[in-house]
């Protein structure tokens, strides 16, 4: 027996380990799990594009593991890691450092979507969430589990992989995506990013950005409205351009390959390149402009004559050699428009966003749209820095814009002409609520000595029926007149129906609301007496 208890009682132990275990939060599993599926899924999607090029060739250049090694070495340079071509004519590696930023939504998107599902950890309603730094560390780590070993086969094939590029860019993608993922799972607090901004800049220009009258939360959303107008102008004028150089750029097809499989890779590959054209554009209408290789510069007072390059498409849109003329000098009106979204946006946030601080003053209205042309010329610099990059050694080491005049540029035009642009609203929408009768929002009312009553509502309107078949009776009784020597004391008199009744009662029984309240119930009067019979002569006792 008392070996039976014994057994009982040690085998109690791991029963209460095991529903310990069993009621625990997943934490970091579900992140490394996640992380690995996200890691993953990129890479087969960019799988299944490499191998149907692949296999839709009449002429492929090598096997099956060929195209796999160029898959993985894509999604790599889709991160931002620059690769390196080692079968060229000269012999010598050439590096290849243009990632298109199409190809950057995939990994981006993906990482994201699962830093937010893994904090979300199936909540519903009111459930608690994950940790934020225990999901965003395990699909960090579950990314960069599956992404060592794909940089190491990609590292066997033709495109290799620069190993201090991938160390940087691909962990650092990871962190910004799964981080912002974590960020919408919470509702996108402001709290992290004002501890970051706070520890980021100088003690003196920490009022100007983390003020508590709304002007962070203003000033980013302009500056995200500049650079979408700034982008989607871009991508006109390369629209337009391309237009105007139509010929040239069908025939860059025909010389490039043959067959309808090569024409759908060179579409596929303009496509995922779309997007750097139109920041290229923007470039060009900022005055930077763009280069061609070392020393050939493309900007709308002139352009160079660029050495040899490859037939391609997007390339024939680029302006021709010599001094540029006015119709080249129009894009300027691309800058001056995004300037005047941005100080719409903060001018109207100077009146409308401001919450209980008031309306901004015009040095801060001035200061907010300063603020918001330097987070553009933030925002410009980095897709610029990400849109261009080496395509070889020599003359086509750098190619693209360069991202410090891009953003110097942008901060410049931006800010003056959002400055007056946001002036100019916060006017016009003062003068509006003024000629409405609104009192002044930057206005301080004195707070009264004593707090008034709130005067009871207007009656709704009854229909029509009942409305003619009211009772003279029921009318209110007109008030009594005052005399013109008498001052009337509205605290006397309402001193007087905190006397007589309860706070917020009037004289007649009725609340502040206009209602009237519900009798009490009639309980002490007796019950009438049931009706006497024909025959009978007594009354009947009460039942």
């Amino acid at each position: 027996m008392a070996g039976v208890i014994q057994t009982t009682v040690r085998r109690s132990m791991p029963a209460s380990l095991l529903l310990r275990v069993r009621h625990r939060s997943p934490g970091l599993a579900n992140g490394l799990v996640g992380g690995a599926l996200a890691a993953g899924l990129g890479l087969a999607a960019f799988t299944v594009i490499v191998m149907l090029l692949w296999v839709s060739s009449p002429y492929p250049d090598s096997g099956p593991g060929g195209a796999l090694h160029v898959a993985a070495a894509l999604w790599l340079l889709a991160h931002g890691a620059e690769l390196v071509r080692v079968d060229t004519l000269s012999g010598a590696p050439a590096p290849m450092g243009v990632p298109p930023l199409l190809l950057a939504v995939v990994p981006v998107w993906l990482l994201h979507r699962a830093a937010r599902d893994t904090a979300e950890g199936g909540a519903r309603d009111n459930a608690p969430l994950m940790p934020g730094r225990t999901a965003w560390a395990g699909v960090v780590l579950g990314y960069l589990a599956v992404a060592a070993p794909a940089a190491l086969y990609a590292a066997g094939g033709a495109l290799r992989p620069s190993w201090a590029w991938t160390a940087l860019c691909v962990p650092l993608v990871a962190l910004v995506a799964a981080g912002t993922g974590v960020w919408t799972a919470y509702g996108r607090p402001s709290g992290p990013l004002e501890q970051v901004l706070g520890a980021v800049l100088p003690r003196g220009a920490r009022h100007l950005v983390l003020g508590p009258d709304g002007r962070p939360g203003v000033a980013a959303r302009a500056a995200a409205a500049g650079a979408t107008v700034l982008v989607a102008g871009g991508a006109v004028l390369l629209t337009v351009s391309l237009g105007w150089h139509f010929g040239e750029t069908r025939r860059t097809f025909g010389r490039l390959t043959e067959g309808w499989s090569g024409w759908l890779a060179v579409l596929l590959l303009c496509v995922t390149l779309l997007p750097n054209a139109a920041v290229w554009a923007a470039a060009y209408a900022l005055g930077p402009g763009f280069l061609l290789g070392t020393g050939v510069a493309v900007t709308p007072l002139g352009a160079r004559a660029a050495p040899l390059l490859p037939p391609f498409p997007l390339l024939a849109a680029v302006p021709d050699p010599g001094a540029g003329t006015a119709l080249h000098g129009t894009v300027v009106a691309l800058p001056l428009t995004a300037g005047v979204v941005v100080g719409w946006f903060v001018g109207r946030g100077s009146v409308t966003g401001c919450g209980r601080f008031g309306v901004w003053t015009t040095g801060r209205t001035a200061g907010a749209a300063a603020f918001a042309a330097g987070l553009c010329g933030v925002l410009m610099a980095l897709l610029a820095g990400l849109a261009g990059g080496p395509l070889g050694t020599a003359a086509l080491a750098r190619f693209g814009p360069v991202w410090w005049q891009v953003g110097l540029a942008t901060a410049v035009w931006l800010g003056l002409t959002a400055a007056a642009t946001a002036l100019t609203v916060r006017a016009w929408r003062l003068r509006r609520s003024y000629r409405r009768g609104e009192r002044r929002a930057d206005r301080v009312v004195a707070p009264r000595h004593r707090p008034a009553l709130p005067r009871p509502p207007r009656r709704e309107r009854l229909h029509r029926g009942t409305w003619f078949k009211r009772k003279l009776g029921r009318s209110a009784p007109a008030p009594a007149p005052v005399a013109a020597d008498e001052p009337y004391l509205l605290l006397d008199d309402d001193g007087d129906d905190r006397a007589h009744g309860a706070p917020g009662d009037l004289r007649d029984g009725t609340d502040l609301f206009g209602l009237r309240p519900r009798p009490e119930p009639l309980d002490d009067l007796p019950t009438p007496s049931p009706p006497a019979a024909p025959g009978d002569t007594e009354p009947r006792p009460p039942t």
